[in-house]
């Protein structure tokens, strides 16, 4: 049974349960959301403030009606949908461009935001800081830069529809959750690190606090709730921003003496936990730019001050619609490579900011391979496409052409189709815009697409079935195309990393090391654009991620930060692929520096392509053992189920203790009653999904053991019993037998456990990272006799 009762309370508060049943149903949600803070029923429609804020300088209908009132804004549509709820009136302010009062740190203007240029107005990433000489006004400008990048690419949202759209995938939160998760973060790992006391808005903090890490393509989940309105979040970043720069500016353990004596923060410093928050940002800069990328063109427009386009796009040239190898798109030539020892893992002493899965030791042989000259073009991908390799399924994974056939993909999520169905005419869509398709550009595809066209050209080169058949490139590989100074082993002072040294101005200037990062452009570029690498190799850092064949995975010696410590981990499960080299948008130790190493599921979609690798022997790749690798023969799921929800984590995915915890809650409902509110109440509260596995039982007894007249004689098979709770219901409601039998080794032995009558103490998460300990309690009508009728085996 699957654990429906499990779901966040504050999700369970903000589901809808009907269109006509919104105005109510949302007002009291916001009523509800507001005491939980502290605060008043709503900042927006209730307080008096005197602010110059962009939001107070424009009449809107929300600034004299309830949440509920406004909520109808969304209700009033022919095609509602339940995340309309949230559609409450504010376009008045976000529909045009932005005035300077939308930026709450510093508008992106030169002289005024570090980082704008002086040149063309224009705001990019700062070098990184060296962490062996910390100033307080360098911190500062550090901080206002990442910031103010955030809220310029926020500036590109035209109304407020984009704000809590969900992505067409579902896989994501809407993006007003990413406009308020990112303050969030800088408040939520500072109190960890002890360097806050105090939160800033417990609300706030608790439902912007977790991001979402899809398990599969088909794990839809579009967290349908009502979010605080733009103008809410836009006043909690104001009080955020606030508050770090009075950490930057007055706690003591920054104190460098008016800049004449640094600081120095390493891993253990408290400010660690502050520099985690600027490279975070990073990260959700270049997320959130390819959920911009995903969302509906009209809802988009260019932000003042955001990067122009490489100037290839601007470029009069008349682009074919059948692309010429040579003429529209260079030859792709595959370039040997020698093979060497090669070293990773980066430096603990290394003066720059670093996730914990960069540290460690890894030592790699790498065998002789050839790699091809440029990352593979959007020219080349397109041969791929028009001789039907989207719908043949003999180039893909069984995953992949699952991924595939179920969002029905034929081209490319990037290519928008410029012409009727076949005619293989696209556009190409960038963060912003759409632009005539260029054909010189890296391909933008997950790693079930690069597989496919590798198995595809392989096809074509007559490589099918050889050893030498083209894949991706492997994280020891791609060290030996980069540029020296970017090769890890040769990092080694803060010197020796372009990250700490070029700022986005100047990082594609064309130099050795040079590369489309930091936001050099705004997009992609060609891919002869730069000058190539020793080995020949053009854009192996910047313009684009590569795909790799290597699971994400920690090296000898990692070890999590206890301010982050789910950081990693969680992801080393062999279901993430890793991801090498950064893109035009990656900043900092998001991708522009080469200690980075990131991961993403194989059918998530990033600014990434790939490369073609060809080698004799096997790839020197990290494999982790898979969860599904692990599941008996028995137990894996048919083909048809392969990929359902039903199919999630796998058996090793149900062994984690925080699963069982889950489950122990569902399964034991009056378990911590006197302690923990199953559903915060609200008018709609789901209350009839509680008691699911009791429930269920119910069901069956009232068709069994009602009408039996020898219910000491009946048996029952709970077969998937989890932890036990609807196989001890049975056997409380009459049944003589019961056996109950699930491949989890760690719900049968907790069901057990309960049936020994044994003292089981699991948590129940409440807000943010605050939980409680609550002993498991069978319910009334469970008593011994009843436990010593069920029996428990573990199925293999």
């Amino acid at each position: 049974m699957l654990p429906f009762g499990r779901f966040s309370t504050r999700r369970l508060a903000g589901r809808l349960q009907r269109a006509s049943a919104v105005p109510q149903l949302a007002n009291r949600a916001a009523t509800l959301r507001f005491q939980s803070s502290g605060r008043a029923k709503s900042t927006v429609a209730t307080s008096e403030r005197t602010s110059d804020n962009f939001a107070e300088n424009f009449p809107r209908s929300a600034a004299a009606q309830s949440a509920g009132e406004t909520a109808a804004v969304g209700a009033a549509r022919s095609n509602y949908e339940e995340w309309m709820v949230n559609l409450r009136g504010e376009d008045a302010w976000l529909a045009f461009d932005r005035e300077e009062s939308w930026y709450t740190g510093k508008p992106p203007l030169p002289g005024v935001c570090p980082g704008v240029s002086t040149v063309d107005g224009c705001i990019r990433s700062l070098p990184m800081p060296n962490l062996d000489k910390v100033t307080r006004k360098a911190t500062q400008e550090y901080f206002d830069n990442s910031w103010t990048l955030m809220e310029t690419l926020f500036a590109g949202f035209k109304g407020e529809e984009p704000f809590y759209r969900p992505p067409v995938h579902g896989l994501r939160h809407p993006q007003i959750f990413y406009y308020g998760h990112t303050p969030c973060l800088y408040i939520n790992k500072m109190r960890v690190a002890g360097v806050l006391k105090e939160p800033v808005n417990a609300y706030m903090e608790s439902i912007f606090e977790v991001g979402v890490d899809e398990m599969l393509w088909d794990d839809m989940h579009k967290n349908d709730m009502v979010w605080p309105t733009v103008a809410e979040v836009f006043e909690y970043r104001k009080q955020v921003y606030r508050v770090v720069s009075d950490v930057i500016a007055n706690h003591p353990s920054l104190d460098d003496k008016d800049g004449t004596a640094p600081v120095k923060i390493t891993w253990d410093h408290p400010m660690w936990s502050l520099f985690m928050g600027f490279e975070h940002e990073a990260i959700h800069l270049e997320t959130s730019s390819v959920l911009f990328r995903e969302t509906p063109y009209h809802l988009m427009q260019v932000p003042k001050g955001w990067p122009k386009l490489h100037p290839s796009a601007q470029s009069a040239m008349t682009r074919s619609s059948n692309p010429v190898e040579g003429q529209d798109f260079p030859r792709n030539e595959m370039l040997p490579v020698a093979g060497e020892t090669v070293k990773l893992g980066k430096p603990r002493d290394f003066p720059s900011y670093g996730w914990d899965n960069e540290y460690g030791q890894r030592t790699v042989e790498v065998p002789n391979f050839s790699a091809s000259k440029y990352m593979i073009t959007n020219g080349e991908f397109w041969h791929f496409v028009s001789a039907g390799g989207y719908r043949d399924k003999k180039y893909w994974s069984e995953d992949g052409w699952g991924w595939r056939t179920y969002r029905n993909m034929k081209w490319p999520f990037f290519w928008v189709q410029d012409g009727p169905q076949g005619s293989m005419r696209f556009k190409l869509r960038t963060v912003f815009e759409e632009i005539d398709m260029q054909w010189n550009w890296p391909v933008d595809c997950n790693y079930h697409e690069a597989r496919a066209y590798c198995a595809w050209k392989s096809e074509q080169d007559g490589l099918a079935g050889k050893p030498e058949a083209y894949r991706v490139i492997t994280e020891a590989e791609h060290n030996l195309i980069r540029p020296p100074q970017a090769r890890v082993e040769n990092m080694v002072a803060a010197w020796d990393d372009r990250a700490l040294n070029v700022g986005g101005e100047e990082y594609a200037i064309p130099g050795p090391g040079a590369a489309n990062l930091n936001l050099a452009y705004a997009s992609q570029s060609p891919v002869d654009s730069l000058p190539p690498s020793p080995t020949g190799h053009h854009d192996a850092m910047g313009n684009a991620w590569e795909w790799t064949e290597d699971h994400f995975n920690p090296m000898d010696g990692f070890k999590v930060h206890y301010v982050y410590d789910d950081f990693s981990s969680p992801c080393f499960d062999g279901r993430h692929h890793m991801i090498m080299g950064g893109s035009f948008i990656s900043t900092g130790d998001n991708g522009a520096s080469g200690f980075c190493r990131y991961h993403f599921r194989q059918h998530f979609l990033q600014h990434s392509g790939f490369r073609l690798v060809s080698s004799s022997t096997p790839a020197p790749a990290t494999l982790l053992e898979t969860e599904d690798q692990q599941i008996p023969a028995a137990a894996a799921p048919s083909k048809a189920a392969a990929g359902t929800g039903a199919a999630v984590a796998g058996n090793a995915g149900y062994e984690l203790q925080s699963l069982v915890d889950q489950y122990l809650g569902l399964h034991f409902p009056a378990s911590g009653s006197a302690q923990v509110e199953p559903v915060l109440s609200h008018p709609g509260a789901p209350d009839h999904a509680l008691r699911f596995p009791q429930r269920v039982a119910k069901l069956l007894l009232e068709e069994v053991v009602g009408s039996s007249t020898k219910s000491a004689n009946l048996r029952a098979l709970d077969i998937g019993c989890a932890v036990g709770g609807s196989s001890f219901e049975l056997a409380a409601g009459g049944f003589g037998e019961v056996l109950g039998i699930d491949f989890s080794h760690a719900f049968i032995d907790a069901a057990q456990r309960m049936k020994n009558g044994e003292a089981i103490k699991f948590k129940v998460p409440l807000e943010g990272q605050l939980e409680a300990e609550v002993q498991v309690e069978h319910e009334p009508n469970v008593d011994a006799a009843a436990r010593e009728r069920v029996r428990f085996a573990q199925g293999d």
